[in-house]
């Protein structure tokens, strides 16, 4: 039997990268995905694909994410899972030479994005016996780094926002957990590297940064939210779970 047999789950942030590799596994696993992200060529065909749905969804509008889990409800009758998994990293600076618009953008997008979804799925839950959230924090909520402040504290957010909401509906049979993977090797990271002065010398600081050799790989992480998402975990809840081959253990 399939770990999601006939759960229905949205993930935001499914175009591409994290999402779209959670995304591919979880209807592997027997779930009907809706994608959601606001790119609509890539995500409609990732939809196509895996025999899901596509949703635009803008995750820093609060009425376009209200719309995405209506939209949901419409369809399928109900929302089983939800991945607030959209995100970015931001520009890399120190506080005092980070600017506000940066600020304000990851915010918007990391932090605020997770509390719409979580505000409009939870009545959905609610009325329907239960459900599983989970929220894509990383070991940067953990573990403090500078020149990402914005990052820094919108994960770190993510993080006590998953353990208060768990604790608030834990007798509603509504589990909230959040993973936090260290650095992913995505598409995106890959170009990253491709394009710094010394890629083979950023490919190895990245393989190197956590004390498992290796970068995470998308499956990894994947396979982390299938554990969490599914019945596997039916006693977990409130946990932050790193994905980090022992970073934050140092």
């Amino acid at each position: 039997m399939a770990k999601l047999q006939d759960k229905i789950a949205i993930i935001t942030g499914a175009a591409s990268g994290l999402g779209k590799g959670i995304a591919e596994l979880f209807a592997e696993e027997g779930a009907t995905v809706v994608v959601a992200d606001i790119e609509d060529t890539a995500g409609k065909q990732l939809a196509e694909t895996i025999g899901g749905m596509f949703v635009h969804v803008d995750v820093t509008n609060p009425a376009s994410v209200e719309a995405m889990i209506q939209s949901a409800v419409e369809r399928y009758g109900r929302i089983d899972i939800l991945l607030n998994n959209a995100g970015i990293d931001g520009d890399q600076a120190t506080t005092a030479n980070s600017t506000l618009e940066n600020w304000r953008r990851v915010m918007s997008i990391n932090m605020d994005g997770v509390y719409y979804g979580m505000k409009y799925v939870l009545p959905v839950m609610v009325s329907q016996g239960g459900g599983v959230i989970l929220n894509t924090a990383s070991t940067v909520g953990l573990n403090a780094m500078g020149a990402l402040p914005a990052y820094s504290a919108s994960k770190a957010g993510v993080i006590h926002l998953s353990k208060s909401v768990a604790i608030e509906y834990a007798t509603q049979n509504i589990r909230v957990n959040a993973i936090c993977p260290s650095v992913v090797e995505t598409p995106l990271l890959k170009h990253f590297i491709e394009n710094t002065p010394d890629p083979e010398g950023a490919r190895q600081g990245f393989a190197s940064l956590n004390p498992m050799p290796g970068m995470v790989t998308v499956d990894a992480v994947a396979r982390a939210a299938l554990f969490l998402a599914s019945d596997d975990s039916s006693f977990i809840t409130a946990v932050a779970l790193p994905i980090d081959g022992g970073y934050t253990a140092r």
